[in-house]
């Protein structure tokens, strides 16, 4: 009982530390999340012969330059879509004005064309002013001296942060291991290898299912011609976090556009096509190779764990959510796992299923003795 209630402190105790240190955890929870994720691969060129250092090292130049390619490739293609998209934002309001509002109020009865119009101006008027506005806050940060250094800071901690984690992670799992009482051991190792599986399953190869749907979705959209097709796949691909509401966000922002942009049916069609085909892939080939049967979360307990860990500790909780959840999940899976096998789980059963006794006469036994 008093292993219990230490058990118990400890966890007040560490949620307090998080509540307390939020902005200071943030590059270390980074570090590790990163840490985590990179320790397949530095096991993997290990096992080609390097040493711990030259593969952490190697992992890190792989990362950079794949980083770096992504930025010089990608930010110009979305700076560029998103200038496009401020220029052609009053006339796409035009267009819901003249053509799908009449429809809405053809088919419902709702004048959507008067809500529009106070919306179209603060929208237009916002995105003007959108540039001074970040103008203001860039110089607001200049003058809080304090408060950026500290920013640039925490950023700049979290690679090395990663760095040193991912050169000592064997050995601190190891620490780690060691500090388990031996009496729990079995039982620890054996849920810290089921948490293992959740979080690889989620996060390394649901990583990898939204950065393929991205792409795939981002290419076909561009070769059908359509406008904001690279930005409309990475928010595809992004979103995909919780399974299909990638899929459906992405498609009815893609018909939205293809009607303004083509005002044909073929133009639907390959945009259903170009979704359709993704998950095609995401079913037969990406969850199957990247997720393989693993059990990973639930897209409510998902959407769940990221809102309440940013609403209590920021983005501390943000980073924290999945992998909470994940140790939350397989720690409720292990108390169902010892109710269904513990007495109390089989006494039920047992009074259900036991007869009821008859004497010779065919009296039961409670009538009897009454």
């Amino acid at each position: 009982m008093r292993n219990s209630w230490w058990g118990i402190a400890l966890l007040f105790a560490l949620v307090g530390t998080v509540y307390l240190l939020d902005a200071v955890l943030m590059p270390f929870i980074a570090g590790l999340i990163l840490a985590y994720l990179a320790d397949p691969l530095t096991n993997y060129f290990q096992r080609l012969g390097m040493k711990r250092t030259w593969a952490v090292s190697s992992v890190f130049l792989v990362l950079t330059l794949v980083l770096a390619l992504s930025l010089l490739i990608l930010i110009p293609l979305v700076v560029q879509q998103i200038k496009q998209l401020g220029e052609a934002l009053p006339g796409v309001l035009n267009w819901v004005e003249g053509v799908l509002a009449p429809q809405v109020q053809e088919w419902t009865g709702y004048d959507l064309a008067a809500e529009l119009s106070n919306v179209r101006e603060t929208l237009v008027e916002n995105w003007r002013d959108a540039g001074s506005y970040v103008a203001q806050a860039l110089g607001q940060i200049g003058r809080s001296g304090m408060a950026f250094a500290s920013w640039v800071t925490y950023v700049a901690l979290i690679p090395v942060v990663t760095f040193y984690l991912l050169l000592d992670w064997n050995h601190m799992l190891s620490n780690l291991g060691n500090l388990v009482p031996r009496q729990w051991a079995d039982d620890t190792f054996r849920l810290a290898r089921r948490c293992d599986e959740v979080l690889a399953s989620f996060l390394r190869g649901q990583l990898l299912v939204m950065l393929c749907l991205g792409v795939i979705y981002a290419v076909g959209l561009t070769l059908l011609g359509l406008n904001f097709g690279l930005l409309i796949g990475v928010l595809s691909g992004l979103v995909s976090i919780v399974p299909f509401l990638g899929f459906i966000v992405g498609l009815v922002i893609a018909v939205v556009v293809a009607l303004f942009q083509f005002d044909t049916w073929w133009a639907l069609l390959g945009v259903v096509a170009v979704f359709g085909l993704g998950q095609v892939a995401e079913s037969v080939v990406l969850q199957p190779k990247l997720l393989g049967d693993k059990i990973g979360l639930h897209p409510v307990a998902v959407i769940f764990a990221v809102l309440a860990g940013g609403h209590l500790f920021g983005l501390t909780g943000v980073l924290l959510a999945l992998p909470a959840a994940a140790v939350i999940m397989v720690l409720l899976r292990e108390v169902k796992d010892r109710y269904k096998n513990s007495a109390l789980y089989d006494a039920q059963l047992e009074s259900l299923e036991q007869p009821i006794q008859h004497d010779e006469l065919g009296h039961d036994d409670k009538r009897e003795s009454s």
